[in-house]
């Protein structure tokens, strides 16, 4: 098929989209797909092959058969592309409008998952009645996270309640709505899910930040991190994750693929963390490494990943359910 793989983007983590782009188009072609290597700029203009791309209803995008939006971020991953992709009818990888909105929120996210009683992290909105109550509560340290973005961007760990106003501005300055959660001192276990309405979840791994903890740097800095496959806890808590994963995606409407992120303690809880819908998509990335630690090659993933939207595209035009 031919397929327009959409990178860079407004957001924060436009370099990690154009690293994530690049390595899916090269997947694709490996795969025997033809790969249009669309670039939107951190303006918002997007570009193929030296010139502007028109995105017209009923034309389609650049008579691509499917695209595969390797954007993170906001105007990414928050359903604001999935809407224009709705609009222009193409087939696209991943989660709806909806979805997408929905697990990009983390506030939102949690309270949907508390709602269902998913095991998590205590957390605050920051500026809702109570929320310093909520946090001296939650003990130290605490994590300031923006609540719409992603790839540790504005992140601020919390050693006293005096700081907290500062890592509060400082998660603004990225985004409005702002998160404040309690420590987990367990493993950070992540579990890639990829599927539609019937859902594969892979081995778990533990993430080792070679750091003082996870950021930005540590997350895409070459040795910044270890990934150990599967997670060294125990045989029932392994299974725990790849269940809540599940449930997790299955409660967030979401399609194709997502990465799901957890703390676990090898003596205590499983503890739910976040849902990324389009993780970082490179070949050394936690999303593709877990399911090659399963067996599914780099290639073969996007292929799967480009099958799975048409079928979602046809089902949905088509009313097959």
């Amino acid at each position: 098929m031919k397929v327009a793989v959409l990178a860079g983007g407004r957001s924060s983590e436009h370099d990690v989209s154009l690293r994530s782009g690049e390595a899916v188009a090269a997947g694709l072609e490996e795969a025997g797909h033809e790969a249009l290597r669309v670039t939107i700029s951190r303006a918002g203009e997007w570009s193929w092959d030296g010139g502007p791309v028109r995105l017209v209803p009923a034309a389609g995008l650049l008579g691509a058969d499917a695209a595969f939006p390797a954007l993170h971020g906001p105007f990414g991953e928050d359903g604001s592309v999935q809407g224009l992709l709705e609009w222009l009818d193409v087939p696209y990888v991943g989660s709806d409008v909806l979805a997408s909105a929905v697990c990009m929120d983390k506030l939102t996210l949690k309270r949907l998952c508390a709602q269902a009683g998913l095991p998590q992290v205590e957390f605050a909105a920051a500026g809702e009645p109570g929320w310093r109550e909520r946090c001296a509560a939650m003990g130290l340290p605490l994590w300031v996270k923006p609540s719409r973005l992603g790839s540790s961007v504005g992140i601020s760990r919390v050693e006293s309640l005096d700081d907290l106003d500062e890592a509060v501005a400082l998660a603004r300055r990225h985004d409005p709505r702002t998160i404040v959660e309690a420590h987990s001192a367990g493993r950070e276990v992540e579990c890639s899910l990829l599927g539609n309405d019937e859902v594969e979840a892979s081995a778990p791994g533990e993430v080792v930040a070679n750091g003082e903890w996870y950021d930005y740097e540590t997350k895409y800095r070459e040795g910044g991190m270890d990934l150990v496959v599967p997670a060294p806890i125990p045989e029932e808590q392994l299974e725990r994750v790849r269940e809540l994963a599940t449930r997790a995606f299955q409660l967030g409407g979401c399609a194709g693929l997502a990465r799901c992120d957890f703390f676990v303690d090898p003596d205590g809880p499983v503890l739910l963390n976040e849902l990324n819908t389009m993780p970082g998509f490179t070949q050394t990335s936690v999303y593709a490494k877990l399911w090659q630690s399963s067996g599914l090659a780099y290639p073969d993933l996007c292929d799967q990943l480009i099958q799975l939207a048409v079928e979602r595209h046809r089902k949905a035009r088509s009313y097959e359910f």
